[in-house]
């Protein structure tokens, strides 16, 4: 059993971290830095990012963030996401975690050097209403739709399967549209009924659309080229996601949640299922956060050192 339990350990670091053993460096390097980030313990940030449903959120973002063809163009055209799909997911995993878990020095720079790299992705696409545009990644409509994805899947799943959020859905979104701003967001949501319009905006300007290329990618979300062992847990973990989604997004997507007939089977106790199994292998709690604690009980020595000292 031991070595059953190593082997899914060791593949589940592989594709959501690179790593096949030990923490990334970049984890360890949140140890390091000046302050406590811009969130810290008993945060809403810290709580939504707390959870292995944090694996079903991605997967969700994903199949919103594909609604938008100039998101998904930048994707298809730029990325590797067929040859190396867990180096992009492993990317996308540093920098949410490093603007969570690091300090604000750390933080920022990620950002930065994210925005470096989306400097060179840009091209054409054809918009919802069938009009060729240009993209760049880090063009701000763009930007705030890949932004509302990721903050309506985490905050979504976290209601799901997670514990309560300090200070409910709407502290969530007001602190984590920090992370918006760090990446050029502009009127980034600061409250559920705010990202709940934004969302609704893009569909009711007729913005998202379904096209053979969205359909390719939802295939390959679908069924990813996971090891042999992981791949039922991800079918639990990919129609969880499903039942999660906004009914008309999940429409246009032309997806449905699995059912008996008219009744919709229980995908969500599944999924918890699973969520339970990946965090008697992995922990509850991330290396990031583990590192950023570290980092603040650092802080906090030094600071009572240095009052020591100025009382002395």
């Amino acid at each position: 059993m031991s070595f059953v339990t190593d082997a899914f350990r060791t593949r589940l670091q592989a594709t959501f971290t690179g790593n096949t053993h030990g923490s990334p460096e970049w984890v360890d390097e949140l140890e390091k830095g000046t302050d406590a980030g811009f969130f810290g313990p008993g945060s809403a940030t810290w709580s939504v990012h707390g959870g292995n449903q944090t694996i079903v959120a991605g997967v969700r973002a994903l199949l919103v963030q594909a609604l938008h063809p100039g998101a998904l163009a930048g994707v298809a055209d730029h990325s590797r996401y067929k040859e190396d799909p867990f180096g992009r997911l492993a990317g996308t995993i540093r920098w949410i975690y490093t603007v969570t878990h690091g300090d604000t020095a750390t933080a920022t720079s990620g950002s930065e050097w994210v925005l470096r790299l989306h400097e060179r992705v840009r091209g054409q696409y054809v918009d919802g209403h069938g009009i060729g545009r240009p993209y760049t990644a880090n063009d701000p409509d763009l930007a705030r739709w890949v932004h509302l994805a990721f903050t309506d899947a985490f905050l979504r799943t976290a209601q799901r399967w997670g514990g309560p959020i300090p200070g409910g859905a709407d502290a969530y979104v007001r602190e984590w549209a920090i992370a918006g701003r760090l990446m050029r967001v502009q009127d980034a949501p600061e409250t559920e009924a705010e990202l709940r319009a934004q969302m609704d905006g893009y569909l009711d300007r007729g913005e998202l659309a379904v096209t053979p290329r969205t359909r390719e990618v939802l295939r390959f979300i679908k069924n990813p080229p996971l090891a042999a062992m992981l791949r039922p847990g991800y079918q639990a973990i990919y129609q969880g996601a499903v039942s999660t989604l906004d009914p008309r997004h999940r429409s246009l997507l032309g997806i449905r949640t699995p059912s008996f007939g008219p009744i919709e089977l229980p995908v969500g106790r599944a999924t918890g299922v699973v969520l339970d199994g990946i965090t008697g292998v992995l922990g509850s709690q991330s290396g990031s956060e583990r590192a950023a604690l570290r980092r603040i009980a650092r802080l906090e020595r030094e600071g009572a050192a240095d009052r020591e000292l100025g009382a002395a």
